[in-house]
């Protein structure tokens, strides 16, 4: 493979495999929060109260998860910490500098109805509109009359954070009207250091702009230098230690810990599936519980990376392989995972364990030695499968798909390592395997928007 082709790959790679602590929907509310915080703090103003207007889904995918080391769910308490302990400079990490002083104030600033999240209007997916006041919350029915300085509790500084189409993407930072940080993603102020990674969601390569294959993802994995993609192994150690506290604590459903009590039983068995399916489901469930540990994500979720990399994790101990070869089927798995995802976007009504299942499905044949052919069969035996299987949100009960799709992603790899492939005469597979992820695409993408808005429908009206 060339190698700025090469190159070009890993650059797709590091720009969708990142560290994020807790989930990415609460999180990237938090670091849209904590942005507008710093703009009012860069010239002394001091925060009072918080306005967050977000889309639908970010919405539903925000309002049942467990925030990391609170002990309280949803974007309320997500928006109040990026005001305590916020630093964006840490992206998807935003909270790391989280405190008991800091979870105190925050909850202090939400009972005290300091924060207010609201249905942004927006075609997006993805989209936040973080306000940072240094008034109080009569500021917001000023903001939206949009009666400015008529009204005496509208604050002295006001500032917006926008994020739209990635978790991270800083679209816009604006203070008292000046833009900050415009479309280009250009930074006005020119000593921000939480604006490296702003990038304008217009101008941003999209995943598809990559143009990849799975054939080429294939032949990356197999021929990529090691020392370019040993990076990946950094996933192994953080969703690891994700899966070994939801297995050794009580987190949310405990779907892991109790899959794993069975491993003797007539039930489960002692198998690789079963671990796999624990270590898995494990992981989520510390994740979606609230525990203060980092995911290694996969196109924005923390499930996704949890799914694309626990099962192969698994399957690699197992087989007792090394480094390299785990590296590589963990490209090839995570690549796999981040083309399908190009196809949805980063948010639909389709649940994400779904593509990232796929994608270990993928890195399982690998470590087993299959090829080509056998790895666009496990593909479509997924896809024949699970499409379908629906999101009603991010919360602890995550755990249980995470689980499902693991199993279905052992599965459909042992049927392709045997040559056994869904044929296109079913559904929505067909003899192309680019073809067959298009299809996958068009219906998460756009078949399912109306189950989309019911979900969020039931959500909201519970």
């Amino acid at each position: 493979m060339d190698l700025n082709r090469e190159l070009e790959i890993i650059e797709l790679i590091k720009k969708e495999v990142k560290p994020a602590l807790g989930c990415t929907e609460p999180i990237a509310v938090s670091l849209a929060v904590a942005r507008s915080c710093e703009a009012l703090r860069e010239i002394g103003a001091e925060v009072g109260s918080v306005l967050v207007e977000v889309s639908a889904n970010i919405l539903k995918n925000g309002m049942g998860v467990g925030i990391p080391g609170t002990g309280m769910v949803g974007l309320h308490i997500a928006s109040a910490l990026a005001v305590t302990c916020g630093r964006s400079e840490y992206g998807l990490e935003v909270l790391k500098d989280l405190s008991t002083e800091a979870i105190a104030a925050a909850k202090e600033m939400v009972d005290a109805g300091r924060v207010k999240v609201v249905l942004a209007e927006t075609p997006l997916k993805l989209y936040i509109k973080a306000w940072a006041y240094s008034g109080g919350p009569a500021a917001w029915d000023a903001q939206v009359a949009g009666s400015g300085a008529g009204v005496m509790a509208f604050p002295a500084h006001s500032a917006y954070t926008e994020i739209a189409n990635n978790h991270d993407s800083i679209v816009s930072v604006v203070r008292d009207g000046e833009v900050l940080v415009g479309a280009s993603g250009a930074d006005a102020s020119g000593d921000a250091a939480s604006d490296k990674q702003a990038a304008g969601a217009s101008a941003e390569k999209s995943t598809l702009d990559y143009k990849l294959s799975v054939k080429e993802i294939l032949q990356f994995a197999r021929e990529a230098s090691f020392e370019n993609i040993e990076f990946i192994l950094d996933s192994v150690k953080l969703n690891k230690a994700l899966a070994d506290a939801g297995l050794n604590e009580d987190y949310g459903l405990k779907v892991g810990k109790t899959i794993l009590a069975r491993e003797h039983s007539s039930v489960f068995g002692s198998s690789v599936m079963t671990y796999a399916m624990a270590a898995t489901a494990a992981a989520s469930d510390a994740r979606m519980a609230g525990c203060t540990l980092p995911a290694m994500s996969n196109s924005g979720s923390g499930n996704q990376g949890i799914t694309v990399t626990m099962p192969v994790i698994a399957v690699a101990e197992k087989m007792g392989v090394g480094d390299e070869q785990l590296a590589r089927a963990l490209v090839l798995s995570h690549l796999v995972a981040i083309h399908i995802k190009g196809y949805l976007g980063k948010l639909s009504a389709l649940c994400g364990c779904v593509i990232a299942s796929t994608g270990s499905s993928c890195g399982i044949v690998y470590l087993k030695g299959g090829n080509y052919e056998q790895v666009c069969s496990a593909i479509k035996n997924m896809i024949g499968n699970i499409t379908g299987m629906v999101c009603d949100g991010a919360k602890v009960g995550c755990a249980l798909k995470v689980a499902s799709g693991v199993s279905s992603s052992i599965q459909a790899a042992v049927l392709a390592l045997d040559n056994i492939c869904i044929s296109s005469n079913d559904g929505i597979i067909e003899d192309c395997i680019e073809k067959t992820i298009c299809n996958l695409g068009r219906i998460g993408a756009e078949g399912m928007q109306t189950t989309d808005k019911m979900i969020l429908d039931i959500m909201v009206c519970k």
